[in-house]
């Protein structure tokens, strides 16, 4: 994987454009601390017995994109489980176990395609604030609070990923 030049969000906007660049920094930040890599160096695990690896979190990402972003906004089904093979991405261990089922251009690919898809299902609703297809946990959620949970969910990778990254080459960086 090349190096990348990541995506800084803006310093002005309405909310819809402060938050999905705020998104598409995070989205970028992943594929930064990724960037570079041999696909054996993609595949080296965090801490043993952690089954965290950089790979896998660009597969679990790919999983959760299309699981909040077109599943529950839009309630279209055809993407998920395409690594874990569950329904829920969070439910299942072979996004980060079954790594050699992809090749790593592949797995980085379906990773920008999925993150695609999201930004144009996004843009098809009129508002941050217009209601998600599918009930979360058995309440209404909306575009907002999907947009915000997917910064947390990459912030939260993101900060997994740094670690990875320095254990595998040194490489720091925010």
């Amino acid at each position: 994987m090349a190096p990348v030049e990541r995506t800084e969000p803006p310093l002005s906007g309405d909310e819809r454009v402060m938050l999905g660049g705020f998104l598409d920094a995070q989205r970028s930040t992943l594929e930064w601390k990724c960037s570079g890599l041999t696909p054996e160096q993609l595949k080296e695990a965090a801490s043993p017995p952690s089954l965290l690896t950089l790979l896998g979190l660009l597969r679990h990402m790919t999983e959760v994109e299309y699981f909040w972003l077109e599943y529950i906004l839009l309630g279209k089904a055809g993407h998920l489980g395409m690594y874990s093979g569950q329904e829920n991405p969070a439910d299942g261990e072979r996004a980060w176990t079954d790594l050699d089922s992809h090749p790593t251009d592949e797995v980085l690919r379906k990773w920008k395609e999925a993150c695609e898809t999201s930004r144009r299902n996004a843009a098809s609703l009129p508002d941050l604030g217009s209601p998600a297809a599918q009930l979360w946990d058995d309440e209404p959620v909306n575009l907002r609070w999907i947009t915000v949970h997917m910064i947390r969910e990459y912030s939260r990778h993101d900060g997994h990923a740094d670690l990875l990254r320095e254990r595998i080459d040194g490489a720091t960086g925010e």
